[in-house]
């Protein structure tokens, strides 16, 4: 457990080299990726968003790919394309940027729905299929895709079925004083990125992701998460609450975070600690909720103080 919450710990501060301040955000990115999921950051522009993915990139030792998501954006500019080979007389399937292992979908909402749901299929069963082949992922395959805001012009909200396979949402908001002049300082001669290494194989990495599958949650822990996520299916203030499929994703990212933190096992306070970056994003409110300016993350908040916290035999 120590050697691997030591790797683990060198991964975070390599990518804290390019992201200053950003603690927790830069902690559930790479419990993200313990767990094999797919991560959407949200933010206005100039936030470091697509930083934090690249810095993640360039801290792994795996191949990435990226696409700049744009209006004219087709499926086929993703997924790939056959094309008819005359010397062979034969179609020949050429991949897209999607056959890689880390994916980065930078701005999201600016693809159109039609081209956003491309991603459905390689994010949920980790294969895609093109002309009616399915052709299978990489062993390791993450996307990272980027949004700004919905009410920013020239932007298509993402589906609830597309923000469901999304394992974490994720916000980085503005830098303290001290951070944004650090991040100056940083960037006098040139970019910190430019310098930042691999500190982990794709081996360990793997490794890794089984560790943290294998660190033990009691069965009261289980179903406290199964409560946290009961409870959005029948809270006043939720049109549509989250799936099975969140509660799954709590579990594993608690998993995860307990990993991290040098605990074979997942406290109940772990799971209140990524519980809204895991479930708000799966939470649709009513809509008279959202005129009031009242979102997922807050009514998470109100149902984690109101779901009673198991307290675990010493």
């Amino acid at each position: 457990m120590a050697a691997a919450q030591e790797q683990l710990v060198g991964l975070y501060k390599n990518i804290s080299k390019v992201i200053v301040g950003k603690h927790d955000q830069t902690l559930l990115t790479i419990a993200t990726l313990l767990c094999r999921g797919h991560l959407l950051i949200e933010d206005a522009p100039g936030l470091g968003k697509t930083m934090l993915a690249r810095a993640l990139v360039r801290s792994l030792d795996l191949d990435f790919s990226r696409v700049q998501c744009t209006p004219d954006l087709l499926p086929s500019d993703i997924t790939g394309v056959s094309i008819y080979n005359q010397k062979s007389a034969e179609f020949e399937f050429r991949r897209g940027p999607v056959f890689t292992n880390i994916l980065l979908a930078d701005e999201i909402n600016r693809a159109t729905p039609r081209t956003q749901s491309s991603l459905l299929e390689c994010m949920a069963e980790s294969q895609a299929t093109v002309d009616g082949t399915t052709y299978p992922m990489a062993e390791i395959f993450m996307v990272i895709a980027t949004q700004n805001p919905v009410e920013y012009q020239g932007t298509y909200p993402l589906p609830e079925a597309q923000l469901d396979r999304f394992f974490m949402r994720l916000s980085l908001g503005y830098p303290k004083l001290d951070e944004e002049v650090s991040i100056m300082a940083m960037q006098l001669d040139h970019h910190p990125i430019e310098d930042l290494q691999p500190v982990m194989a794709a081996s360990t990495l793997t490794e890794l992701q089984a560790r943290a599958k294998a660190v033990h949650i009691e069965e009261s822990v289980r179903r406290y998460i199964a409560q946290l996520v009961q409870a959005t299916r029948t809270h006043g203030d939720v049109a549509l609450g989250a799936s099975p499929r969140g509660s799954l994703a709590l579990m594993k990212a608690a998993q995860a975070m307990a990993l991290m933190g040098g605990k074979d096992f997942v406290d109940p306070q772990i799971v209140k600690q990524v519980a809204i970056p895991v479930l708000a994003h799966r939470l649709i409110p009513k809509p008279q909720v959202q005129v009031a300016g009242r979102d997922g993350e807050a009514i998470l908040r109100a149902i984690l103080n109101e779901v009673p916290v198991p307290v675990l035999e010493s």
